[in-house]
């Protein structure tokens, strides 16, 4: 089992190695690890249906599919092919609606990370579809829009980013893709963490902990810029997107052994001032663990409609596979 997870975690960490050893593994994988076994939500007062660790994963692609359509057009100008976002038995993809090149040129160093992330998210797609093989779900529709009527202008209106006639484009200029970006990069994680206890195989156990990581590290470059740029108005603008997020995902009671809380999201503004100045680029919580959300949550952050509800937003008809409601 060892030589295993040896060769999950070399595919999440080389790029190189990835693509030829991950196909036979997971194949193998797949086969012993009794998928089809069901399980039931960590939290028993908010027991569901039981899912698959299948389910999980599939759900954990639609994420990957979002992040990877954005930064691949920001960075490109065009999207994952035909090929990639296909069902694992042939079914074709959704649409991407909007997405657009940003002009880098202002901010080259922006420009690396976004080339950097664009090529994790890709690697992330192909992994876990590799993983699901013909059980990997087609991309559903997806909206990346930075026009008045997107997610993004939607989103940014409701945070109090933009006025109430105003419109956010994320590929306007590099500040404005890296607000975009922090709309994903903290949900990322908090999404994988909270599905952590819902995955029963140790060994794909280990492969999300390694996609969280690399969440993390991205949530953390993009966190750690908009700090450093030194701008009130971006600072700001974390802070008034944080509490949007947080009014969106609802205030379940505080565990702090497990990383939940009703808030469970922040901005970067920091603490104190002089020789006490303190950023805050890890949002964690009074025992230094990061939070985590429910698919529950995390289906009404992408969704942007606190209610129940099996579409919207970022995924204008639902995401595909079995965790689509918000419930």
């Amino acid at each position: 089992m060892s030589s295993h997870n040896d060769s999950i975690i070399d595919a999440l960490e080389s790029r190189v190695e990835r693509r030829n050893d991950r196909r036979a593994f997971f194949t193998a994988a797949l086969g012993a690890a009794a998928v089809g076994t069901a399980f039931a939500y960590a939290d028993p007062a908010k027991a569901q249906a039981a899912v698959t660790d299948a389910d999980v994963l599939n759900f954990a692609l639609n994420l990957e599919y979002l992040e990877a359509q954005f930064y691949l057009y920001a960075v490109n100008g065009a999207g994952l092919s035909a090929a990639q976002t296909a069902s694992g038995s042939g079914t074709a993809g959704g649409t991407v609606t909007g997405g657009a090149r940003v002009d880098f040129t202002s901010d080259p160093n922006v420009g690396a990370y976004a080339r950097e992330i664009a090529a994790d998210e890709l690697a992330h797609v192909q992994f876990l579809r590799t993983a699901l093989g013909s059980a990997a779900v087609a991309m559903p529709n997806i909206n990346i829009s930075g026009d008045a009527n997107g997610p993004f202008t939607a989103a940014a209106r409701a945070a109090g980013v933009v006025g109430a006639t105003e419109t956010f484009n994320p590929y306007a200029n590099p500040n404005n893709f890296l607000l975009g970006a922090f709309i994903f990069e903290d949900v990322g994680v908090t999404a994988y963490k909270g599905a952590a206890p819902l995955i029963t195989n140790k060994t794909f156990l280990e492969a999300a902990a390694g996609i969280l990581a690399v969440e993390a590290y991205h949530a953390a470059i993009v966190r750690t810029t908009l700090y450093a740029k030194g701008i009130p108005a971006l600072v700001d603008a974390t802070e008034k997107i944080s509490n949007a997020r947080d009014s969106l995902d609802g205030s379940p009671t505080e565990d702090r052994i497990r990383g939940i809380a009703p808030d469970d999201d922040q901005g970067v503004a920091p603490s104190g001032s002089g020789n006490t100045l303190t950023s805050n680029i890890a949002p964690l919580n009074a025992n230094g663990l990061a939070y985590s959300r429910t698919p529950g949550q995390v289906l009404k952050i992408v969704y942007l409609n606190s209610a129940t509800t099996t579409m919207g937003g970022f995924f204008p008809n639902g995401v595909t596979g079995s965790i689509r409601s918000t419930t």
